[in-house]
């Protein structure tokens, strides 16, 4: 810069005036004597070496003055701050840096010509740092296959269409067990017990009678009368084999051959030797084991799911290490009016007859369809109950649109009207960009916060129960050690507590079970508390909205939702029986952010 080199004209004369000094006093030293004379030449070079360092400090000194002036000039083309303002909660301002007295998050600095937060009911428009703090992703919508899961629990079961009950055709009394013992595999006609019985003794020789006369063509017996006596063997238990032996020896033997009809296994036993009987008194129950059924209940939302010959997953506790995949065979066609559901059959092949009869099993169905326009499920809010979804429009403006939905599959829904193929959907952050929405107009109305949470109370991506459930107070105390570990950044404590979190989870039964369990199998011990919280986050917000669902005076736990969860956007949690917030899905950035819920 040439301003480094300026030095003023009073400077100047200075120096100058010095100089002449020096100049004279040489002249007067040449008069002198030369001893005196080199002496005083020392002198003189020292004294201009004193008055040269000082010059040179003191344009230096000019120099710096200088270039502060310049600096100076800088700083004044620098933007002023207007104010600072909170990312999430706009009507929060201040006019020195510091933190939301809402979310305790740093306020942000507002300059003089950025474009403030603008919009009104259906539309915003943010700015660059207000994106970047809440982190707002966008997915376009698109036309794919949905792809759901179905779990299901149920019971195997014998083949019904196999299954035998022997009763006593003759009254007597049991002389003889040949299978005095269940679970024993028994064919077709083996003999299994024998009866002595009067009565078919009686109806032996009444037989034989009628025989004899018969055979005599004499007219006295008619061909009827004969048959008749001959159908009553049958009705006392004989076969043709037994009444055409009895044909050939003419004697008749009291004694009656229960004997097996089908090949399976014994079930039940309820025959004892020395035991009076009467007709169809239950002697044996046989059941065939080479075929078992899976039995589960299909909830209505799930059946349009469900086909016949569709493959299931079978999991069965006693293999945990093997799969049994077999196809639906059969779906009833009525629903049960008390728990609208529907019973499905699954037929599993068992031909070692490994797998035990009515042991408990679960399954899992693979669903995918035909291809849809779908969008993430993350990226749809319910306001009054009407499903919404803002549209990215590029530049930091986002619109809000009604939308239509169709099936819902994990991961995914489907798009029936209101968004297009291709057009960009916000899938992080919307209930954010939604509160920014409403609060654009109303930013001096801090008791829109208490509205925005009841908005934001009908947001709701998991399956609803159809009735208040008493969740188990094991599991009530594991998650409330889980929850509790994460609000205070404890994520070793965390770790030991979810494997026991997760198994009381998969004990669990019926709607609860199909809510939570697939939720829980995402759930991951995390190399650090962000991994741990991100999949926690949806798991407790389902398990506290199952909670809430319970009458107040008999809920088992207190409900907070946080307004700006970072998965969600917004999320609930239970909590012990206490009155300060400990937000477990941020921890001590903000412990304290969030609201109890009634």
């Amino acid at each position: 810069m040439v301003a480094c080199t300026f030095i003023s004209v009073t400077d100047k004369n200075r120096v100058t005036q010095k100089l002449n000094i020096m100049t004279n006093t040489t002249q007067n030293i040449s008069n002198t004597p030369n001893t005196k004379r080199n002496r005083l030449n020392y002198f003189l070079l020292i004294f201009v070496m004193i008055v040269s360092g000082l010059a040179g400090w003191f344009l230096s000194l000019n120099r710096h003055v200088v270039l502060r002036v310049g600096g100076n000039d800088s700083e004044t083309s620098e933007r002023k701050i207007i104010f600072y303002q909170s990312p999430m909660h706009p009507w929060i301002k201040s006019d020195k840096p510091g933190k939301c007295t809402i979310c305790g998050m740093a306020l942000a600095p507002v300059y003089e010509g950025d474009a403030a937060i603008t919009g009104n009911s259906d539309f915003i428009k943010l700015t660059d740092m207000t994106r970047a703090i809440i982190g707002v992703t966008s997915t376009p919508a698109r036309i794919a296959p949905l792809k759901r899961t179905l779990r299901v629990a149920g019971i195997i079961s014998d083949d019904e269409t196999q299954h035998r009950i022997l009763s006593a055709q003759a009254p007597g009394r049991i002389e003889k067990l040949y299978i005095n013992q269940v679970g024993i595999d028994v064919v077709g006609g083996q003999p299994l017990a024998e009866i002595y019985s009067p009565e078919l003794q009686t109806a032996q020789r009444l037989y034989l009678e009628k025989l004899s006369i018969y055979s005599t063509n004499s007219g006295a017996v008619t061909y009827s009368e004969f048959a008749t006596a001959r159908e009553n063997l049958l009705l006392l238990g004989m076969l043709d084999e037994d009444i055409k032996k009895l044909d050939t020896t003419q004697k008749p033997d009291p004694i009656i051959v229960v004997r097996n009809l089908a090949e399976g296994t014994v079930i039940s036993r309820k025959a004892y030797e020395g035991q009076y009987v009467n007709v169809n008194d239950e002697l044996f129950e046989i059941g065939n084991f080479s075929s078992l059924w899976f039995v589960f209940d299909a909830y209505e939302s799930s059946l349009p799911f469900i086909r016949l010959n569709q493959k299931v997953t079978v999991l069965l506790p006693s293999f945990p290490e093997e799969i049994f995949a077999a196809p639906i065979t059969f779906i009833d066609p009525s629903l049960n009016n008390s728990t609208r559901t529907a019973r499905v059959r699954v037929v599993i092949s068992n031909p070692q007859k490994r797998i035990l009869n009515r042991q408990t099993a679960n399954g899992i169905i693979n669903i995918e369809t035909e291809p849809l326009l779908i969008v993430p499920r993350s990226s749809i809010l319910y306001t009054r109950n009407i499903p919404v979804a803002y549209v990215d429009l590029g530049d930091g403006a986002y619109q809000l649109r009604n939308v239509q939905l169709g099936k819902t599959g994990d991961d995914d829904v489907e798009i029936i009207s209101g968004i297009k193929e291709g057009e960009k959907v916000v899938t992080q952050s919307a209930l954010l960009i939604d509160s920014q929405t409403q609060l654009a107009h109303i930013t001096d109305s801090p008791d829109h916060t208490e509205q925005q949470n009841e908005s934001d109370d009908n947001k709701n991506t998991t399956p609803k129960l159809t009735t208040p459930v008493i969740l188990p107070d094991k599991l009530i105390e594991i998650m409330n050690t889980a929850t509790a570990a994460l609000s205070s950044d404890n994520l070793a404590e965390y770790q030991k507590q979810l494997p026991t979190l997760i198994e009381l989870v998969n004990q669990t039964t019926d709607e609860v079970h199909e809510i939570l369990v697939p939720l829980a199998a995402k759930l991951t011990a995390g190399k650090d508390l962000k991994d741990a919280r991100q999949p926690f986050e949806p798991f407790s917000n389902s398990f506290a909205d199952i909670v809430r669902l319970q009458p107040a005076e008999k809920r088992q736990a207190k409900i907070f939702q946080c307004p700006m969860s970072p998965v969600l956007g917004t999320a609930r949690w239970i909590q012990n029986q206490n009155n300060e917030v400990l937000n477990p899905f941020f921890g001590s950035e903000m412990l304290n952010c969030g609201v109890e819920l009634q």
